[in-house]
């Protein structure tokens, strides 16, 4: 996503149009759901994707049409009903509506905003998309720090409501798409090995910031891990000297001994950290988990640990560990675990 609006601002900074395609709404068997993004430019290259296919292609040919034609913006429903399917290339259902809009110069104050915010990601952020055809482009911000900025036609008493979904289209006139930019929250990351090599870029790319923890100078090293928002070498046995785990985090430990990761679980089950994974097989787990009982932390507390961590995709090699890890982050996200 901020690759996105990168080559966004890059494009308008060089006085260069572009447009911005949003799904804003989208049901049955859609290839891409609300929230997908597609930045289309003048030379005809593309940014991001909204599901590929017919739809996508004619998503492209409409932001060129813009373009060339100096319009301004545009809403276009897919319908993708059964007997409609074939006519625009796709093989399953559904419906999509995507918001086209045609950004210029002007722009580029509310896309510095958006880029800082998903670099920063240390506080919720709303992106605000108005639905409106035939009017100049209008994106709009709320965070708790700025309140609401950019999008003057909309109320925070209409906005309000609209901050409790994961994506929601106000179908009133005026009509906006609210979607979160920026969820707070890092993954915490003990053991820069193998897997850790593999998954922290895996983490970045689908858009988590990651905080890289280790005990060996030679693994906590930033060149490691260039997607790292941080890179810290310390002591597992007191990483409250150097961070503090919130309810917006997840913990990920993958240390090279169980000593060290039973450290780190007896530390972080104090903290209320949403998702808590610790790599190993089921003996480890079984056998980390009676210790941590020893200790006094009642089951409820220990069944917050996913152990083995990661979904049963039959990973072995460390990069399709790091995927299963990955995949099961994102379902946490999603609300799906």
């Amino acid at each position: 996503m901020k690759e996105l609006f990168e080559a966004l601002r890059a494009a308008l900074d060089r006085g260069e149009g572009a447009v911005l395609c949003t799904i804003v709404a989208s049901s049955g068997s859609a290839p891409r759901g609300a929230g997908a993004k597609m930045a289309v430019f003048a030379d005809g290259a593309c940014r991001g994707t909204i599901g590929g296919g017919a739809v996508e292609r004619k998503s492209q040919e409409y932001a060129q049409e813009l373009l060339r034609s100096g319009g301004a913006s545009l809403v276009h429903a897919f319908r993708l009903s059964p007997n409609e399917v074939q006519d625009i290339g796709m093989i399953c259902g559904g419906n999509v509506t995507v918001a086209f809009q045609v950004l210029d110069a002007a722009a580029l104050p509310v896309l510095d905003a958006i880029v800082e915010a998903l670099t920063r990601c240390d506080e919720d952020v709303w992106l605000i998309t108005p639905v409106q055809e035939g009017l100049s482009w209008s994106l709009g911000l709320y965070d708790a720090s700025h309140g609401l900025r950019f999008a003057d036609a909309l109320s925070m008493e209409d906005l309000r409501p609209m901050l409790l979904s994961r994506g929601v289209l106000r179908k009133e006139a005026p009509s906006f798409y609210v979607e979160p930019l920026v969820r707070a929250g890092v993954v915490y990351l003990f053991g820069g090995g193998h897997v850790g090599r593999e998954l922290c870029p895996l983490l970045a790319h689908v858009g988590f910031r990651v905080v890289l923890f280790d005990d060996r100078p030679q693994a906590a090293l930033p060149q490691r891990f260039p997607q790292a928002s941080r890179v810290i070498l310390g002591d597992y046995r007191r990483i409250f000297d150097h961070i503090t785990v919130t309810d917006r985090d997840y913990v990920v430990i993958m240390t090279p001994g169980h000593q060290s990761d039973f450290e780190l679980l007896a530390q972080v089950l104090t903290t209320p950290a949403p998702y808590i994974g610790c790599i190993g097989s089921r003996r480890k787990a079984a056998a980390a988990r009676e210790r941590l009982a020893e200790l006094g932390f009642p089951p409820a507390e220990l069944d917050r640990v996913h152990s083995p961590i990661g979904l049963p995709i039959g990973g072995e090699t460390p990069a399709e560990i790091a995927i299963s890890i990955a995949a099961q982050l994102i379902a946490h996200r999603s609300g799906r675990l």
